[in-house]
């Protein structure tokens, strides 16, 4: 019986220190633009079923209860906080958030389409919109030089006035992608996420319709972490690990006297 106790504390440390990874990863993003915090799910380990309830326990009679012994936790999964951050005003005209549901598509240099909800963008040497990355936002966009007044509206029309001309001219749109399961992206650096076989595939549309969140030129989604409820959650896991350490020191101490006693 120590033997296992030992076993089930164990797996409650390493479940807890994946927790405070989890937490530790939340606060370190607190400030990074349109991060999605994550949330550890823990699920018990299989139980050892010493007897089952209904059992007989005679010719006439049964058990009523059983005795099940679990064997610990596990971190079953991470889920991601999708929860829009607080839209921040940068005054920035390639600046952009979204205000709903929606992506922004870029194309990775492998070829790869991934999904940002993070808009700060700017252009490149031959004047394509891209991320900070050099990674043309897609479908791509092209600024010619000298062009001043560049405005996206809500649906993701990208004007500008060219050099010499009076009125703008429209310079392409910007389409957005949703997903039906988008906690199910998998999240890689940069603040990209890629598609998964979970995430269901991308649909892709313009802006403010069918769904599709509307852009906000100028403002940048700011990160949903919010630090006191990170703190509190880091109390308690802190307090779980004590426990757990507790335990270990307990079982220890459970077979060191069992030891002497048979000595």
């Amino acid at each position: 019986m120590p033997s296992s106790a030992l076993y089930v504390a164990r797996t409650g440390l390493q479940a807890q220190d994946t927790r405070m990874q989890v937490i530790s990863n939340n606060l370190a993003n607190v400030s990074t633009t349109a991060f999605k915090r994550d949330r550890a799910n823990f699920a018990t380990l299989a139980y050892q079923n010493a007897r089952v309830a209904g059992q007989q326990s005679s010719d006439q009679t049964a058990y009523a209860t059983g005795v099940n012994l679990g064997t610990g936790v596990m971190v079953q999964a991470t889920t991601t906080d999708m929860t829009q951050g607080t839209l921040t005003a940068t005054g920035n005209a390639l600046d952009l958030a979204i205000s709903g549901d929606g992506y922004f598509q870029v194309a990775l240099p492998s070829g790869q389409t991934a999904y940002t909800r993070a808009g700060n963008f700017t252009t490149s040497a031959e004047g394509l919109l891209v991320t900070a990355q050099g990674y043309p936002v897609q479908p791509q966009i092209t600024i010619p030089q000298g062009a001043s007044s560049i405005t996206v509206a809500q649906d993701g029309t990208v004007s500008a006035t060219l050099q010499g001309a009076s009125a703008p001219s429209a310079l392409g749109q910007i389409t957005t992608a949703t997903f039906a399961n988008p906690s199910a992206l998998q999240a890689r650096n940069d603040n990209f996420y890629l598609e998964t076989a979970g995430s269901g595939t991308p649909q892709v549309g313009p802006a403010s319709q069918n769904g599709h969140g509307l852009i906000q030129q100028g403002y940048l989604e700011a990160s949903n972490v919010s630090v006191v409820t990170e703190l509190v959650d880091m109390i308690e896991c802190q307090r779980a690990y004590e426990i757990n350490s507790k335990m270990i020191s307990s079982v220890d101490d459970m077979l060191k006297n069992a030891n002497q006693s048979l000595t």
